[in-house]
């Protein structure tokens, strides 16, 4: 999962940059980047590190110029290497910078095409390196020395000919704008909002309205799924459907776990979506055990509050905060390697004593992935003294990996996978396990009725990837990569062209 930020505006972009990604961090916290525009010069920074690391004053007064995009990375597959940190930059046509979230499932594919057909190279085994050069070449074939938004759009519409899987991407042309796309199927997120100054106005594109908001743009809009967004120099924005056959099914796993509770995806809000999660799971907690026991409703934090609160008040019980969270430790399910997360749990997370002692405690998550967390989690709420500890997912078991960019990796990495709901309680340690009903996720989300989405991709939990063109055979390969072994072998950089990187 990545954040992904662009700016045209009327005075240096490089601080709004920055402040949105530092809103963004939650998106990413392998790498950041940011490169920005100044007449014809692109400048250029990005490094492993979290935004606050990877920028310092030196850094930042290079960074001139009226435009500019940004991007905030984890791995999700191969080693967390700094040759992989974006925006990617290609010299030809006109010096085009990408930065992208998702995942191409044809990006091998595509690699081989570019370099046969197109006589590209690819640098990197970033699949967001393929997709910039796709677009290049896509933009390059229209044999002009100076482009407009026609030129563009067109490009975009041979990159959804072209590329599978789920991409919500900006990109910047030297001179001409910024463009903002996502993938024919929307799975990513990406909106664009504006803010008026006495200069005129300024835009942006984001992953999510939160950095529209905390920087005093207005939200415009989502970028529809197939749709792509351009802004010129001037301030002129222009919109164009340019996928075929468009069809709306974004990440459900957005609005469960990733996406800030603050923002609004596709109009929905995402708070008020978790809320409904928790009635739901209350609903099903009543129907299923009626004669419950629980005497306090405890959220693991912080991505399952809204969600635990909302659970309480159905069932009628006590909520209380039990865990006091150490912000300053990263979120285990994106930290490479198991190791590394076993340790950061504990780190992370402390016990109070007495929301424990002798009660029966229902802990509530948003999801139970590898159940490493978890497991810890329960003996934790045991040595604190719990008579009995109860486990909610405010998701249904995720039994498959995600292949659109969310770091999922192995199936067989995935508690779940190939395990029945009691064989999953048992491992983590719970006394009872209740998970959520994916029809009732669904609802949940979907519910306000001005939402104009009407299905999901649900991949990680029922196996059904939108996209049709997932095999067995990818998936193997894609276990192969990104499961810990091979994370653990791949911690080195790889040689690399880095052009334009301000150290």
């Amino acid at each position: 999962m990545c954040g992904i930020v662009g700016i045209v505006g009327r005075g240096a972009v490089n601080q709004a940059l920055y402040d949105a990604l530092l809103v963004l961090q939650h998106r990413g916290q392998d790498a950041a980047g940011i490169v920005t525009c100044n007449g014809g010069t692109l400048s250029l920074r990005k490094d492993n590190g979290l935004v606050r690391d990877v920028f310092k004053q030196r850094h930042m007064a290079r960074l001139q110029g009226n435009m500019g995009i940004a991007h905030v990375r984890y791995p999700t597959a191969g080693c967390s290497s700094s040759a992989e940190a974006q925006p990617f930059y290609v010299n030809s046509p006109y010096g085009i910078t990408l930065a992208h979230n998702g995942n191409l499932v044809n990006a091998d594919a595509l690699k081989e095409e570019l370099f046969r057909e197109d006589l590209r190279h690819i640098n990197t085994d970033s699949d967001s390196e393929v997709l910039l050069n796709v677009f290049a070449h896509e933009l390059q074939i229209r044999g002009k020395l100076r482009v407009d938004q026609d030129d563009v759009f067109e490009a975009v519409r041979g990159v959804h000919r072209r590329c599978s899987g789920g991409y919500a991407a900006v990109a910047m042309i030297p001179g001409y704008g910024i463009l903002g796309f996502r993938d024919p199927h929307g799975i990513r997120p990406a909106v664009y909002g504006r803010r008026d100054t006495d200069q005129g106005p300024e835009y942006m594109i984001a992953s999510e309205s939160v950095a529209l908001d905390t920087l005093g743009f207005q939200l415009e809009g989502d970028i529809e799924p197939g749709e792509a967004v351009f802004i010129d120099i001037q301030g002129h924005v222009y919109r164009r459907q340019c996928a075929e056959t468009p069809e709306h099914a974004p990440c459900l796993f957005e609005f469960v776990y990733f996406a800030r509770p603050d923002s609004i995806i596709d109009n929905i809000s995402v708070h008020k979506a978790r809320a409904r999660m928790g009635k739901k799971l209350a609903t099903r907690i009543k129907k299923k055990w009626p004669d419950h026991d629980i005497d306090v409703v405890i959220p693991i934090p912080d991505t399952s509050r809204t969600a635990a609160l909302s659970l309480a008040s159905t069932l009628g019980v006590r909520y209380s905060e039990g865990f006091i969270k150490n912000r300053y430790i990263g979120r285990t399910f994106i930290m490479p390697g198991q190791m590394a997360r076993r340790k950061s749990v504990r780190q992370k997370l402390n016990p109070i004593d007495l929301e424990f002692k002798r009660k029966n405690v229902l802990l509530v998550d948003d999801s139970i992935v590898r159940g490493t967390t978890s497991r810890q989690i329960v003996q934790m709420a045991r040595d604190a003294g719990a008579r009995k500890v109860y486990f909610a997912s405010a998701a249904p078991p995720v039994r498959h990996p995600n292949v659109y960019g969310i770091d999922m990796p192995a199936a067989s990495e995935l508690v779940a996978h190939g395990r029945s709901e009691e064989q999953v309680c048992s491992w983590i340690g719970a006394d009872r396990l209740i998970y959520q009903a994916l029809p009732d996720l669904v609802e949940a989300v979907r519910k306000p009725s001005r939402s104009h989405v009407m299905r999901f991709d649900t991949s990680v939990f029922d196996g059904h990837y939108v996209t049709g063109d997932v095999t067995p055979e990818y998936l193997h390969r894609l276990e192969c990569r990104r499961n810990d072994g091979a994370k653990s072998q791949g911690s080195g950089d790889k040689g690399h062209l880095d052009l334009h990187n301000d150290e």
